[in-house]
């Protein structure tokens, strides 16, 4: 190792131990601040009761996305039923409408929350899957604290030491790496003029097909060239551009796996996969209502493009209220969920002030909602979506085309007649979209009295695929839209959501609310829970409903 290398190791080893230092105020340590590596599983069933200390039994780990992002865990329970909750998540932003607190412990101290419909334990970490163990009460935090000071100080000789040999062997490493490649490139016969690399044209292809660098944030499973271990078992969806198949992703090391969702393209449908990954791969995407993306892959030996994301057992929104009748909670948690996906989707910011560019959906539609294990709603296929960034011109608005599902097309789309000189006018086709979504969900709900079977919006009025020309008779000539019976507005918390809907399918665009809105109204009906008791969705068909939710 040369002496400028070894100078650098040790006088870095040096300034990192300067700055450790003590924190008398609650008895700790602070270091250079790291992203936290939590538990990270979507709700999973468990046997862990509301006394003493349990484990979460989640099998993945991750690095938290952002530096300032703690671990947490939610324990829940519904009737005899017990699933925990392991994630990320920022302290500034809320999660479920709770602001997390004493995120600084080294420990999960479960804290009970009033949340309706369910016994509710929420716990907030800082440390190493420091929300794999969950600690109910009664605990002691100011005993914890001084353990770990203890803790800390004993280990502070050690810790220093395998920093320097870490840091030693990683530049060792480098500085290795860097002479082989000297070697190599002093050995290697040059290339006659007009000769072509294959290596090079291969790395010009990945480069033009991965020129978005955003791309890269999303793809926290698979950093190399690699392929990940995953085995396809049984498909689960079909549409216009691809295939959905629940899969197997193997854990390393170990005969595990984590159950994922596979959507595969196949070749000639590229550009649409590659328009989703990129608009998933967008890091500000991320939110509890938008389905959580792993990682795109291209499997070129199949010929077939991949995006693996996180797999819901429940399936799509159109499914489920096939299947079940819903109460009024059921319809407050799945509308709800619903606007602030969309809301999201459309926001120019985060919901902690980072800036954001908005998308639209496109193809809004029951089919392209999942339901979650705790029957909140998340948004999925992309494929249509756009980013509506600064940089698009008029010409660009106009080229996107008439796309969608012609049943929930707004007028102004199903016309052409879309403002182009304001990219308010596409959030605005969404709103109309999601108005309808919120009809289907509302129909199945039996607090409106007698509840039908499912239908999708304008049911036999159309035909079960309808075209463009089609929908314009019902549309634009008769002002035509779904029937809300007089029944339906004898529930408080309903006449609420049938006004909504209204506002929303408004044949003026400029009229409609805002995704934004909509899912204020829903927050502000959180009361509405109270005019009627929470009761289990009731199977329309009693097959495959006890399954839990799965990542």
């Amino acid at each position: 190792m040369e002496p400028r290398s070894f100078s650098m190791v040790w006088w870095g080893t040096i300034f990192f131990v300067y700055f450790v230092r003590l924190d008398q105020a609650d008895g700790t340590f602070n270091f250079f601040k790291m992203r936290n590596l939590c538990k990270f599983c979507e709700l999973k069933a468990s046997t862990c009761e509301d006394t003493g200390t349990c484990f979460s039994k989640c099998g993945i780990t991750s690095i938290c996305d952002q530096l300032d992002e703690v671990c947490v865990s939610i324990w829940r329970k519904n009737d005899d039923n017990i699933t925990v909750e392991t994630l990320c998540h920022h302290p500034s932003k809320q999660l479920y409408g709770l602001m997390l607190d004493d995120y600084n412990t080294s420990k999960c101290l479960m804290k009970e929350k009033k949340v309706p419909g369910s016994k509710f334990y929420i716990c907030s970490c800082t440390g190493e899957e420091c929300n794999d163990e969950l600690t109910f009460p009664p605990w002691t935090p100011h005993e914890d604290n001084q353990v770990l000071l203890v803790i800390l100080v004993s280990l502070l000789p050690l810790l220093i030491l395998a920093v320097l040999v870490i840091a030693t062997f990683y530049w060792y490493r480098v500085y290795r790496r860097r002479k082989l490649n000297q070697e190599w490139e002093s050995r290697k016969p040059k290339r006659s003029k007009g000769a072509v690399d294959c290596s090079d044209a291969c790395a010009i292809m990945i480069s033009d097909r991965d020129s978005d660098s955003s791309s890269t944030h999303a793809n926290n499973l698979n950093h190399n060239t690699e392929l990940l271990p995953i085995e396809l078992d049984l498909q689960v969806g079909k549409g216009r551009f691809a295939e959905v198949y629940k899969a197997k992703l193997k854990q390393s090391s170990s005969e595990q796996f984590e159950t994922v969702a596979v959507k595969i393209f196949p070749d000639e449908e590229y550009a649409s996969w590659k328009n989703e990954k990129d608009i998933f791969s967008d890091i500000n995407l991320k939110h509890e209502n938008v389905l959580h993306f792993l990682t795109a892959e291209e499997r070129k030996v199949e010929k077939q493009y991949w995006l693996i994301t996180a797999y819901h057992p429940r399936g799509n929104l159109q499914e489920y209220l096939t299947r079940h009748i819903i109460s009024w909670q059921d319809l407050w948690v799945l509308g709800g969920s619903l606007a602030r996906g969309v809301a999201h989707l459309h926001s120019d910011h985060t919901p902690c002030g980072r800036p954001k560019v908005p998308i639209v959906h496109r193809d809004l539609k029951s089919s392209n909602v999942l339901v979650k294990g705790d029957l909140t709603c998340c948004l999925c296929d992309f494929g249509l979506g756009l980013r509506l960034d600064n940089s698009l011109s008029v010409d660009d608005l106009a080229n996107s085309g008439q796309v969608g599902t012609a049943r929930y097309m707004a007028p102004e789309v199903l016309e052409s007649r879309i403002n182009l000189e304001n990219i308010e006018s596409f959030k605005q086709t969404d709103v109309y979209s999601m108005a309808l979504v919120l009809w289907e969900i509302t129909s199945r709900c039996n607090a409106i009295g007698e509840v039908k079977d499912y239908e999708p919006p304008f049911g036999s009025k159309v035909r079960e695929h309808p075209c463009v020309e089609s929908m314009k008779d019902n549309v634009l000539r008769d002002r035509g839209r779904p029937e809300i019976p007089s029944s339906w507005n004898n529930h408080q918390g309903v006449q609420l959501v049938c006004a909504t809907i209204n506002e929303c399918w408004d044949h003026d665009p400029e009229a409609r609310l805002t995704a934004h809105c909509v899912a204020e109204r829903f927050h502000d009906m959180d009361h509405m829970d109270k005019l009627s008791g929470r009761s289990c969705s009731e199977e329309k068909i009693p097959e495959d409903c006890s399954v839990s939710d799965g990542k």
